[in-house]
C-alpha cells in the first residue's frame, strides 16, 4: 500500500494478512490529509478484524500523532540541510530550532517537496505475531543521540500524570511547551490497560522507530488456543505416517544400521522407490547424471536428505492432493520449497541447510492443509465444541480461514514426532525472528521464500518484507527481488515440464 496508489481500502488484503500473520504497510512522503484518512480506515477494518474494534479511536490517535511527529522529523532533517547546519552539533541545533517552526510552516509546501526528493518516507506496519498486535511508525532519518534522550525525559514525564488535567498544567508551563500529544499518547494507552513496556520509541542506524504493542485480550487467545489443540488432539481421521516410511525413518536414526539395510527397505516398496528416484532426479539435486538404483540415490543425497526426502513424502501420502484447495497449496508448497532450496545455493552456500530449507517450504503450511484434509465430521465436532464451550463462532472461522495455521502444523508435527528444526520451520514461516537463535537461518529462508511466493501472486507489496531478512541474503532493492524472482520462476518451470 504506497501513496502514489488510489486510495482504496482492500479488506479482502487486510483480512489476509491479520489470517497470515504477514505485516500491512503504508508509505507516504508527505502525509497529506488523503492518506490520514485513508491509515484511519485501514485501522479501523484491522482493528474489526482482529476483533478489537472497541481500541479504535485510541489507536488512530495514537498513530496520527506518531505520524505527525515523524514528518515534523523529516521536515527539521531538510531544513537543517537546506541551511548547512549539523543537527548533531549542540550550537548548530540551538540556532536551527529558533526560528524552525515559524519557517517551515510559513513555506510547508517546499519542505514537504524536499522530502520527497530526498525519499524521506513516514511507513506504517500493522501486523499480528503470536497474538499481539504490533504497530510501527518508521521514519528513514536516524534519530541523534540528544534527540532520543529528549524523547525519552518526555516519555518518563508523561507516565508520571494520571489524568489530563494534571499532565496540561506542567506541559503547558513548560518552557519549550512540546510534548503535549505524546503526554496525551501515554495516557491514552493507560486508559485501554497498556502499561510502559507496551510503548516505545528506538533509533537505528537508518531509522526511527516509534513501537505500540497490543496483546490480544486473553480470552481470544485462550480460545485460539483451544480449538487449535482441539483440532490437533481430534486429527484421529487422518492415519498415521505409513509404515514402511515409520521402518526406514528407524533405520536412519538408529546409529548401527548400515547403508545396505536403509536401501533394502526403500526398495521393498516399488511406488516409494520410484518416487524417491524421481524427486532425487529432480532440479532440487543437480546430480550430473541420472541415478537409476536406489543404493546410488541414497549415495548422492546422503542421509539427512532422504530422511528429510521422506517427511515430506509422507506428509503428502498422509494427507493427499485429491482436491482443487489441495493441489493449490502442494503447487505453492512446491514452489516455496524450489524458491528455498534456490535462495541458499545462490546466497549461502551451506550444504547443511539445503535439504532442511527445500523440506521446510514443503511442509510449511501444513496446518492449511489439514483444514483442506480433516473429515466433514471432525469440523462439525469442532463446531460443537465451539457451541458447548460458548466459544464465538467467529474464532473457529479464523481457523479455518488460515490464523493459527502455523501453530496447527508445528502441532501437527510434533503429534507425528517431527525433528525440531522442521517444527520450527513450520511454526515460525511468518515470524522468523522470533525462532530461537540456531534455527533462524532456516525459518528466515523459508519465511523469504513463501514471501517470493505471496509477492509473485500479487497478494503482498516490497514494503512488507522484513528489511533484516533481506538484508541478511543480500537483498537491497525491490529489482533485486524482481530479478531473482525471474530466475527461480522460470527454473521452477522447467523442473514442472520434465
Amino acid at each position: 500500500m504506497a501513496e502514489a496508489q488510489e486510495l482504496i481500502v482492500d479488506e479482502v488484503k487486510i483480512k489476509k494478512a491479520v489470517q497470515t500473520g504477514m505485516p500491512l504497510t503504508i508509505t507516504t512522503f508527505t502525509l497529506p490529509h488523503e492518506i490520514e484518512m485513508y491509515i484511519e480506515q485501514v485501522l479501523v477494518v484491522f482493528l474489526k478484524e482482529v476483533e478489537q474494534e472497541k481500541l479504535k479511536d485510541y489507536i488512530v490517535y495514537c498513530v496520527q500523532e506518531l505520524a505527525v511527529n515523524a514528518k515534523k522529523a523529516n521536515t527539521k532533517r531538510v531544513y537543517f540541510i537546506e541551511r548547512g547546519l549539523d543537527l548533531t552539533n549542540p550550537e548548530d541545533y540551538k540556532q536551527g530550532m529558533l526560528n524552525f517552526k515559524e519557517n517551515t510552516l510559513n513555506n510547508i509546501g517546499h519542505y514537504l517537496q524536499l522530502q520527497k526528493e530526498r525519499g524521506l518516507y513516514i511507513k506504517l506496519i500493522l501486523q499480528i505475531k503470536k497474538n499481539i498486535i504490533h504497530i510501527e511508525i518508521r521514519n528513514n532519518v536516524a534519530v541523534t543521540k540528544t534527540e532520543l534522550i529528549r524523547i525519552h525525559d518526555k516519555l518518563a514525564r508523561s507516565r508520571q500524570y494520571s489524568n489530563l488535567e494534571d499532565a496540561l498544567s506542567q506541559v503547558l508551563d513548560d518552557s519549550e511547551g512540546a510534548g503535549l500529544g505524546l503526554v496525551i499518547l501515554v495516557l491514552m494507552l493507560k486508559k485501554i490497560g497498556l502499561d510502559e513496556d507496551c510503548f516505545d520509541i528506538l533509533g537505528t542506524e537508518k531509522e526511527t522507530i516509534a513501537r505500540i504493542i497490543i496483546p490480544l485480550e486473553q480470552a481470544r487467545v485462550e480460545n485460539l488456543s483451544i480449538l487449535s489443540k482441539t483440532i490437533v488432539d481430534n486429527v484421529n481421521s487422518l492415519p498415521q505416517f505409513p509404515e514402511n516410511i515409520l521402518l526406514v525413518q528407524k533405520l536412519i536414526t538408529n546409529p548401527k544400521s548400515e547403508m545396505a539395510d536403509i536401501v533394502r527397505q526403500i526398495s521393498m516398496d516399488p511406488a516409494l522407490t520410484a518416487d524417491l528416484l524421481k524427486i532425487v532426479n529432480s532440479a532440487q539435486y543437480m546430480l550430473a547424471k541420472k541415478v537409476d538404483n536406489i543404493g546410488e540415490a541414497v549415495k548422492m543425497v546422503g542421509m539427512r536428505g532422504i530422511k528429510n526426502l521422506l517427511y515430506s513424502y509422507g506428509t503428502q501420502k498422509v494427507l493427499g492432493d485429491d482436491t482443487a484447495d489441495k493441489k493449490q497449496l502442494w503447487e505453492h508448497s512446491y514452489k516455496t520449497a524450489f524458491y528455498a532450496y534456490n535462495l541458499i545455493k545462490n546466497f549461502r552456500k551451506d550444504n547443511r541447510l539445503l535439504d532442511d530449507v527445500y523440506v521446510g517450504g514443503i511442509l510449511h503450511d501444513m496446518g492449511k492443509i489439514i483444514f483442506s484434509t480433516v473429515h466433514p465430521e471432525l469440523l462439525l465436532k469442532i463446531k460443537e465444541f465451539c457451541t458447548d464451550k460458548n466459544l464465538p463462532v467467529a474464532t473457529f472461522e479464523d481457523l479455518a480461514a488460515g490464523m493459527n495455521h502455523a501453530e496447527i502444523g508445528a502441532l501437527i508435527a510434533e503429534k507425528w514426532n517431527f525433528p525440531e528444526d522442521l517444527v520450527y520451520a513450520i511454526r515460525y514461516h511468518h515470524d522468523p525472528l522470533s525462532a530461537p537463535e540456531e534455527y533462524q537461518d532456516l525459518t528466515g529462508t523459508v519465511y523469504l521464500a513463501n514471501m517470493f511466493c505471496e509477492y509473485e501472486n500479487g497478494n503482498i507489496t516490497y514494503d512488507q518484507f522484513e528489511p533484516s531478512i533481506l538484508e541478511a541474503f543480500s537483498i537491497t532493492s525491490q529489482k533485486m527481488v524482481d530479478t531473482l524472482l525471474d530466475r527461480f520462476s522460470i527454473g521452477f518451470k522447467k523442473e514442472n515440464m520434465k
